[in-house]
């Protein structure tokens, strides 16, 4: 069936706000009378605070407040509540938020943020995340057992365990006596940025009648309701969230922020809007951050190359506090491996605490992580054996409608087609043909192929819902809670809409500037789920407004509402296309020529719950965790300079087997988007830190991301096309899976170049070159001999 609007290259629907600059964005906005808010932060990674004096900072004309911990006393979190509003105690990193300064002018705050004393007692402070798991290790949340969680979480009080999570199946011990090889490796991944454009900013007013509203740059607003309330025992009904455009997200402004901080705040200064946009630094030291990671890996394989078993430990390190990465950790552990089909599968996946930044979200929640070390692992097992890496990955992967995950899970036959995107990535690359001549002889070129999956981290009773309100000139008002920062669900949600009312897709209309008093509630904005879950609500309100329409049509055509179909702004009697009556002549009620009316305005709602997924075993993680898997292969051509370690992408594919492209520019765009992402956290992010636990590159120029002079050459993007019957129109979510397969592929690319193998991120130059060093000095000694021919060749000319 040929589609109007579905499948089609629409521009977003923000562009040209963006474009123009007319887009408004929290940091932009000034509401009257409004007050500014500065932070007072800790110099120290663990020490008591001892006390707090502000009475010069008082001083400062123009500060109205000053606010310490003991002002606040919450525990804040979405999944387990040891987060401070500001330190109460004590602090756990360079940059903890000790005071909040409040004045009428941000140089005022700043003035006296100055001026604000802290005295301190040391604590001893345990920055590496093995250490942490020591016995004897510096405690660094001793109320663990006390604080809130979720139950699906297991911290262990007492340690610095923030999270334990097992997946178990099957017999891996068994399984590795059954393997002629055997392999154990360790990776390692550090700290990196969001690096979002705009810097977190939140305006929150708390006022005298007890309700707070809050503008914030935020993905989720109605999880900043929700949370605000559980945390600060408001009633959810009494909080109002505003988002404003969002200058990105990433998963980094998932969850709860500043929002309480602020709303506190505006109580303390007399219930005046408060105002907290953090600095560039700020955003590296006081905010949140993606994990650091430690991974050990074993695997076990048949002569053949068919995988028996899969054992991990993955340590993730999750800074001063860990409310969301105890998740990450988690999603990890269940995602480990999920993309094979495997026997026999263990993974311990823990969340440790340290002295260190706090982490959070970030695009791929885990799976990254969880893939980068899975994927290299592969690619040394196929080494050991002997077999072609396209070969041991198309044996291993899941088929649809055959195999079962890691978590037990039979995949459902529509489920998608890893063994597809693999073909079409081998092809496109032209896997097993040659690699052209490098231009000088201490360049090297292979090819590097991975593959992987990923589907939304959610609870099982993560809802979405719709609103669709039809106008009196027959447009159509889309009130959906999902965010809109890039990743360009909305625009596709309104194509849905404009095919299924058969309506001009501009006649949809969507308030970017969104509210939870004002637009149908969404769980979260996360995990890729916006299209999925919010697709299927929009659908669902699409047939109640449809069923309303035809019911008035049909009494004024006199004829059943299943003889009417809706198209060209128009609704017609089946067969006989001159009878019809135009929409905007029903879409208010329909008034014959006497007066009389029937009908009414039409609204339309509909919802969304996933009836299949469950909760996971807490022994051994089976279960359904999520509502679908995107399935995925990236394969990469790189160069690599053995003089200096430098690696350069050639070429980089990607296939992804997406149900159906409801917009294939926007998907084309987020694969590209996806791979130089995943290729800058491969090749040049990493947060450092000193002996002291500060943070040493805290701006954009010590903290290296991809340049435009790094995108590769070509690139090429693939959709695969296997629809899920219960996706919006077959489609599956696209917006993190485009960059999980990226740095395996590169590091495995490298390894086919100079045969060394890379298993710590990121690959920058001095990483590679000591790796050479170490792994292959035999291609040092070859490159002096060239060298020295280069050199001989120019003495004789």
């Amino acid at each position: 069936m040929a589609h109007r609007y579905i499948g089609k290259r629409l521009p977003q629907l923000d562009s040209f706000h963006k474009v123009t600059g007319i887009a408004t964005f929290t940091h932009d906005l000034e509401l009257p009378g409004m007050l500014y808010a500065k932070l007072v932060t800790s110099i120290y990674p663990h020490a008591k605070v001892s006390k707090v004096d502000a009475s010069e900072a008082l001083k400062v004309p123009g500060v109205v407040t000053i606010a310490t911990g003991r002002d606040f006393p919450y525990r804040l979190g979405i999944y387990v509540g040891d987060r401070d509003v500001l330190a109460m105690d004590k602090v756990n990193w360079v940059g903890h938020p000790v005071a909040a300064v409040v004045a009428e002018t941000l140089e005022a705050a700043e003035k006296a943020v100055d001026l604000v004393e802290v005295e301190y007692e040391p604590l001893e402070p345990v920055f590496d995340p093995l250490k942490a798991l020591e016995p004897d290790a510096p405690l660094i949340h001793p109320k663990l057992g006390e604080y809130r969680r979720a139950p699906a979480f297991t911290p262990v009080p007492g340690t610095n365990i923030a999270n334990r999570f097992v997946l178990k199946r099957g017999n891996v011990e068994k399984g590795f006596e059954e393997s002629n090889v055997v392999i154990e490796k360790e990776f390692k991944l550090p700290f990196v940025s969001h690096a979002y454009l705009e810097t977190q900013s939140t305006i929150a007013q708390y006022k005298m009648d007890g309700t707070v509203e809050v503008w914030t740059s935020a993905q989720s607003p109605f999880a900043v309701r929700y949370l605000m309330a559980l945390s600060l025992g408001i009633p959810v009904g009494n909080i109002t969230v505003n988002v404003p455009f969002v200058g990105g997200g990433f998963g980094g402004k998932a969850g709860l922020a500043w929002e309480p901080l602020t709303a506190l705040l505006s109580k303390k200064a007399g219930y005046r809007p408060v105002k907290l946009e953090l600095s560039r630094k700020e955003q590296f030291t006081s905010g949140a951050v993606r994990d650091g990671v430690y991974a050990k890996v074993k695997a076990g394989a048949k002569k053949d190359g068919r995988l028996m078993a899969l054992k991990g430990r993955l340590i993730f390190d999750a800074g001063g506090y860990g409310d969301y990465t105890v998740n990450v950790s988690r999603a990890a552990g269940y995602s480990f491996g999920e993309v094979y089909d495997l026997p026999n599968v263990y993974c311990e996946s823990l969340a440790v605490y340290t002295n260190k930044v706090p982490t959070t979200a970030m695009r791929g929640f885990g799976h990254p992580e969880a893939v980068w070390a899975v994927e290299r692992t592969v690619e040394m097992v196929s080494s050991e054996l002997g077999v072609d890496p396209l070969e041991i990955r198309l044996k291993n992967v899941v088929k649809p409608g055959v195999s079962v995950t890691v978590t037990g899970e039979k995949l459902r036959k529509d489920a998608g087609n890893p063994s597809d995107c693999l073909d079409a990535v081998a092809k496109a690359i032209n896997w097993g043909g040659p690699v052209r001549k490098p231009g000088e002889p201490w360049r090297y070129i292979g090819k590097g192929i991975s593959v992987f999956c990923k589907g939304p981290a959610q609870p099982p009773n993560a809802a979405s819902s719709a609103i669709i309100k039809l106008n009196e000139d027959g447009t159509v008002d889309l009130m959906v809670g999902t965010g809109n920062f890039g990743q360009g669900t909305v625009t596709s949600l309104t194509q849905i809409v404009a095919e299924e009312l058969g309506i001009p897709v501009e006649k949809v209309k969507f308030k970017f500037i969104r509210g939870t008093d004002s637009m149908a509630y969404t769980w979260q904005t996360v995990g890729s789920r916006g299209l999925y879950t919010d697709g299927n609500a929009v659908l669902e309100a699409l047939e109640d407004v449809k069923k309303q329409i035809k019911e008035v049509a049909s009494q004024v055509l006199r004829v059943k509402p299943e003889d009417l179909e809706i198209r060209d702004e128009k609704v017609y009697l089946k067969g006989r296309p001159w009878e019809s009556i135009p929409l905007s002549e029903l879409v208010m009620g329909y008034t014959y020529p006497n007066g009389n009316s029937i009908g009414g305005p039409i609204i339309g709602r509909g919802k969304y719950i996933s009836p299949l997924n469950t909760y996971l075993d807490p022994e051994t993680g089976q279960g359904i965790p999520t509502i679908f898997y995107t399935y995925g292969a990236t394969g990469c051509i790189v160069e690599v300079d053995a003089l200096t370690g430098k690696v350069r992408v050639l070429k980089a594919v990607q296939a992804f087997d997406l149900g159906k492209a409801i917009n294939p520019l926007m998907v084309e765009c987020q694969i590209d988007g996806g791979f130089i992402m995943g290729m800058s956290v491969a090749l040049f992010e990493e947060i450092t830190f000193d002996e002291r636990g500060w943070v040493q590159n805290p701006n954009f120029s010590a903290y290296w991301v991809a340049h435009a002079r790094d995108i590769p050459d070509e690139m090429m993007e693939i959709s695969i096309e296997n629809p899920q019957s219960d996706g919006p129109y077959g489609a599956r979510g696209i917006g993190e899976v485009v960059m999980l397969g990226v740095p395996p592929a590169i590091a495995n690319a490298v390894y086919h170049a100079i045969g060394v193998n890379i298993n710590n991120m990121p690959m920058h130059p001095e990483n590679i070159w000591k790796e050479i060093k170490k792994q292959k000095p035999e291609l040092l000694e070859e490159l002096k001999r060239k060298l020295m021919e280069i050199r001989e060749l120019k003495v004789e000319r």
